[in-house]
């Protein structure tokens, strides 16, 4: 549901209004932070107090309210009509290619076939707009190469491809890189959820003496840090950074998902730190020494997910936003299947090391963190988070937008503005006084 409300919301703005666009991303990454601390706070105690049926209660009534409040609004929506399927022009694209791949590609990419007019299949390309030929995945391009057959036929459209239906699976394929780079930035998402919530329950977890804190409502901390942050940052980052980089959204949302993705380490880190001084301490901690690494992830969340979101939405033309949207919730479930086969190999390989070396056990094999190393866990994960950060510096700095979908229009200085009236003026005297000659 998150994909489709979120390309839905992005649709009623126009295409150059990209500092509002921007706005509207915040906003809705505010409103996400704003249910999920309600859930993870409210509806808990609901739950807790006043049973499991009240609380799933108190769902369905929420979800009833927000889906009458978006019917109440359809009559002033801007929709987007079906285009059809989107993996078949995609599987045409790679149909022909590979049907073509003993052709030679012209040097000029101007013989390439630039419209498809062979029958009325779905496309996903709108039809106002016509992405420009690039030269990444060239091998690509022999779906758009027209066989001379003497005008007997017209090629079937698994034969014959038009230039923008190709280099929209072009910049599917750039993408994936970056998509690739955020698996490991939920697999620390899922140590938070998992280990870190475990991590709470081996310390003192009173507030007061009649009072305690459950380990597992700790996740609401970034949340109750968000709702906070995110206004900040609309309000005091974007601005400020905008008279720098010139650009409506202050930073790019390639340079924002690298800035969560290097933030993350952090809390991986702190994470580490706690666990070793929990593991060596004399006496039991208290819960709330946990609470920095889930403040610094949720940092690295404000930067990391909304980035992407932004970045995916812009790369897409119309008909494939939600598609490209519905991958940064893919890269969710990729991050927590990674965790579970990195938690399984980690086990296997220290525990076949600390055998031939001690008889001991893996590092996560006890489920008895006192006996356990969490730490050394954590030291892993920052680790391999910081290479990760460099791997995406690469692939960011590889990817290239297709022109076409620059949407961003630079922001121009007043000075400019005051120079390009002067000159306007000027050519305006020299028209009126050469016509009154």
């Amino acid at each position: 549901m998150k994909p489709n409300i979120i390309s839905h919301g992005a649709d009623q703005f126009d295409v150059k209004q990209s500092k509002k666009l921007s706005t509207f991303f915040n906003c809705a990454y505010f409103s996400f932070c704003s249910g999920e601390l309600v859930a993870l706070t409210l509806l808990v105690w609901v739950q807790t107090h006043s049973g499991m049926d009240l609380g799933f209660g108190v769902s369905a009534a929420a979800m009833a309210v927000g889906l009458i409040c978006l019917i109440s609004g359809s009559i002033v929506y801007r929709n987007s009509p079906p285009r059809g399927s989107i993996f078949t022009p995609i599987a045409q694209v790679f149909v022909a290619a590979i049907s073509k791949r003993k052709q030679i590609c012209p040097s000029n990419s101007e013989m390439l076939h630039v419209t498809n007019t062979t029958s009325g299949t779905s496309t996903m390309i709108s039809n106002n707009v016509t992405l420009i030929h690039t030269e990444k995945f060239k091998f690509l391009d022999k779906a758009c190469i027209k066989i001379q057959n003497n005008g007997m036929t017209r090629e079937s459209p698994w034969r014959l491809c038009s230039v923008s239906q190709v280099e929209q699976v072009k910049v599917l394929l750039s993408v994936v890189p970056i998509f690739a780079c955020t698996i490991l930035f939920n697999t620390i998402l899922a140590q938070l959820q998992t280990f870190s919530v475990q991590q709470g329950t081996y310390m003192n977890t009173h507030l007061t003496r009649d009072f305690q804190i459950p380990p597992a409502s700790l996740q609401a901390i970034p949340y109750m840090m968000l709702i906070f942050v995110v206004p900040l940052y609309e309000t005091a980052f974007v601005p400020l950074a905008r008279r720098f980089t010139q650009r409506d959204s202050g930073i790019s949302s390639l340079q924002r998902v690298g800035t969560g993705l290097f933030i993350a380490t952090f809390s991986m880190v702190a994470a580490a730190i706690v666990e070793h001084k929990r593991r060596n301490s004399d006496k039991m901690l208290s819960i709330f020494w946990i609470a920095p690494q889930f403040l610094i992830f949720g940092v690295s969340e404000m930067f990391t997910a909304v980035g992407l979101i932004e970045f995916f939405y812009k790369q897409s033309i119309q008909g494939m936003q939600s598609f490209l949207t519905a991958m940064t919730y893919c890269s969710y479930s990729f991050g927590f299947y990674l965790s579970s086969l990195l938690v399984s190999f980690v086990n296997k390989v220290t525990t076949s090391t600390s055998t031939s070396t001690s008889g001991g056990g893996g590092w996560l094999s006890d489920n008895d963190l006192n006996k356990d190393r969490l730490d050394l866990f954590y030291w892993l994960l920052s680790a391999l988070s910081l290479i990760n950060f460099f791997n995406y510096l690469f692939w960011s700095k590889w990817y290239s937008c297709n022109p076409s979908l620059s949407h961003t229009p630079p922001i121009t200085e007043p000075r400019q503005l005051v120079q390009d009236d002067l000159e306007k003026q000027t050519s305006i005297t020299i028209i009126n006084y050469n016509t009154n000659r």
